[in-house]
């Protein structure tokens, strides 16, 4: 027997699809598709490079059951400043505007999470990033990233829908002078059509402004996409795209396939299967749909990374102040494609197309089992990636040097001035690490998991704590089930809803279609015509498949009231013996249609 609430599963093979299988006692058989390429799933397998140290010295941080966190330090920080929202969009994974309630930090319990943060041992450089709801919406924002850049940490970042940075340029401005490094800004396609799915009218209009005004003023941006199959699933190449045709404002491209928590925690089986996307569909949509990338080749889970930090923290000793961000969460939580791009021509190449990076791997870490000094190991990087590199598969004016110098830019081994990017960073210093002629574009994609897919193996490797007041937890342990989230915020509730309004009204909800009013439009990014959406995806509409819980919810009701219906039917015919009805239908004058030049051509011209 297993503890309450946990079930044993299998992962298997079955007729070309990687599965999960398990059984219920009480709720019965489930399964769920883990990958669509058996071929791609043991790939990822192969390239993991092994867990991350054993987390220590956090035992009042880390203490939460079966979904402890056990492995590494983590490589994202994330921090719900807010439930509140200025969207009411789906999915979701936080159910924001719909729980009753508000939870919001205090500028107390921001510290303190920050604070605990930096007390863990040893030390490492992560990614904070302040999410909710929409973070810009709690008062603190400004001063909870000036904060975080205060206590060291090097690269802060906002998971934000983007509408109060395309509201105003002078928001941006003042979030980057407090130390603002990149937007994580939801975007889930090419078009106002393509995002109809979140019920904004104009919302790809702020998304394009909200760039021009953050990286105008110096923040990087990420584009972040949740993938739905039959909602979006068809602007994956298109967004990446976009990316590529602009490589001097997209740092990197973010999928995060569909988790069905928040909101969709009751979907239905039949939606459930409809929807479900994988990191393998993915890789094959880019290949498919843009013709980039070769998904054995090209894509690698995220810890194959961990083999370079680790080479970077022996060059920088064990007197650094700071440890690299590692990454050492499992195969199947994520994945990643390097591109090369030249912000000249716009020539396009993966890494791994002129980069053996199996066998890079492996010689690094060669290099780091000797555990020589800074300069001998810096030696051995620089032969194992002249050992490993072809030039004949590069892009036309990229060289050898280059990757050299691209590898030097993001672990700082050689100590070369590339721009600052610690808490003393200027404004010169952010303009001088963009004057590379080359972009490395890093497409990645993060699987977050739901009751289907649950896999305890993958919450204690989990590299996107949630910093709470009980601690830092496992994101897909915090936002699965009845689980972290709900506990912690209802513990820590700030007020009810009712009583929110009472003090301090109702904030803007943007939501029903409604628009978003602009300033302008302009912006600077080049936008071409073939990869723009012109109407929403209906591949669920044509399978009489609802799209959301809102609609699944609908669909029940009619059901319902029609079953209703007839059983009331039936009562009055067989226990009332009343006679049966015949079915009304109401005959209305049909209506002529006006006269235009377009129908004239169809019923002929008819003179007065």
């Amino acid at each position: 027997m297993g503890k309450p609430g946990e079930i044993k599963a299998q992962v298997i093979e079955r007729d070309g699809r990687i599965l999960m299988v398990k059984d219920c006692p009480v709720h019965g058989h489930f399964e769920d598709v883990m990958s669509i390429d058996p071929a791609f799933f043991r790939h990822l397998e192969q390239m993991f490079p092994g867990r991350d140290i054993r987390a220590h010295n956090d035992e009042k941080l880390h203490n939460h059951g079966t979904s402890t966190i056990r492995h590494g330090r983590g490589s994202v920080l994330t921090i719900d400043l807010t439930n509140r929202c200025n969207m009411m969009c789906d999915p979701c994974f936080m159910d924001a505007n719909q729980v009753g309630f508000v939870h919001e930090l205090t500028w107390d319990d921001i510290k303190t999470l920050l604070d605990n943060a930096i007390s863990i041992k040893p030390r490492r450089q992560m990614s904070v990033q302040f999410s909710g709801g929409e973070p810009t919406m709690s008062p603190f924002f400004l001063d909870a990233v000036r904060y975080a850049r205060k206590v060291g940490y090097n690269s802060v970042q906002a998971a934000t829908n983007g509408i109060e940075f395309a509201k105003s340029a002078e928001f941006a401005s003042e979030a980057m002078e407090a130390g603002l490094r990149y937007a994580y800004l939801q975007f889930d396609g090419i078009g106002n059509a393509a995002n109809s799915h979140r019920y904004v009218g104009n919302l790809f209009d702020v998304k394009l402004r909200a760039i021009e005004n953050l990286h105008s003023n110096g923040v990087e941006i990420v584009l972040v996409t949740t993938v739905v199959n039959g909602i979006n699933n068809e602007q994956v190449g298109r967004i990446v795209r976009f990316a590529l045709d602009n490589p001097d404002k997209i740092a990197l491209v973010s999928f995060q396939p569909v988790s069905f928590t928040g909101r969709d925690e009751a979907v239905t089986e039949e939606r459930r299967l409809a929807q479900r996307y994988t990191l393998s569909h993915l890789a094959h949509d880019i290949k498919d749909q843009l013709h980039i990338g070769e998904p054995v080749r090209d894509w690698f889970p995220l810890s194959f990374l961990g083999t370079f930090s680790d080479w970077a923290d022996l060059v920088h000793g064990p007197q650094a102040e700071w440890g690299q961000v590692s990454c050492g969460c499992h195969p199947n939580c994520g994945i990643g494609m390097a591109v090369m791009v030249d912000k000249q021509t716009r020539e396009t190449v993966p890494v791994t197309a002129f980069l053996n990076a199996d066998r890079f791997a492996k010689d690094v870490a060669a290099v780091n089992d000797w555990a020589r000094g800074k300069w001998t190991s810096m030696i051995g990087m620089a032969l194992a990636l002249t050992r490993n590199y072809n030039a004949f598969r590069t892009p036309t004016h990229f060289r050898l040097f280059d990757l050299l110098r691209k590898l030097d830019k993001g672990l700082g081994a050689s100590g070369r001035n590339y721009g600052n990017v610690s808490g003393s960073r200027t404004v010169e210093d952010i303009f001088n690490r963009r004057r590379d002629r080359w972009n490395l574009l890093f497409v990645a994609g993060m699987w977050f998991q739901d009751l289907f897919n649950y896999d305890f193996r993958r919450t204690e490797q989990c590299i996107i704590p949630y910093a709470t007041q009980e601690g830092e937890i496992s994101f897909c342990a915090y936002n699965t089930g009845v689980g972290w989230r709900n506990i912690i915020e209802k513990m820590h509730m700030t007020a009810t809803l009712t009583k929110w309004y009472e003090e301090h009204g109702r904030h803007q909800i943007y939501a029903g279609g409604k628009s978003v009013a602009l300033d302008s439009v302009e912006h600077h990014l080049l936008l071409k015509d073939d990869i723009v959406t012109d109407e929403e995806q209906h591949d669920l509409d044509v399978m009489g498949i609802a799209k959301n819980a809102r609609q699944e919810k609908i669909l029940e009701r009619t059901k319902r009231d029609e079953k209703n219906l007839r059983m009331a039917q039936l009562y009055r015919e067989v226990v009332l013996k009343e006679p049966s009805r015949p079915r009304l239908v109401q005959i209305v004058a049909a209506q002529a249609a006006p006269r235009t030049e377009g129908n004239l051509e169809l019923v002929g011209r008819n003179e007065d």
